[in-house]
């Protein structure tokens, strides 16, 4: 194999392990990072509940 080859086989090599490193690493930062409160939607006029007659 020629010198040019094995620097390139080197070199793409390590940007695999690299690449697979950061996704590792984002993957884990993504589930441990706090995620943001979602607005709540807008409350919508209250409702009289009607009481039930209890007849005794």
């Amino acid at each position: 194999m020629s010198l040019t080859m094995t620097i390139m086989m080197l070199i793409a090599g390590w940007l695999a392990v690299a690449a697979a490193m950061l996704w590792g690493v984002l993957r884990i930062a993504r589930r441990h990072h706090p995620h943001p409160p979602r607005p709540e939607p807008a409350q919508k006029a209250a409702r009289h509940r009607a009481r039930h007659v209890t007849a005794h």
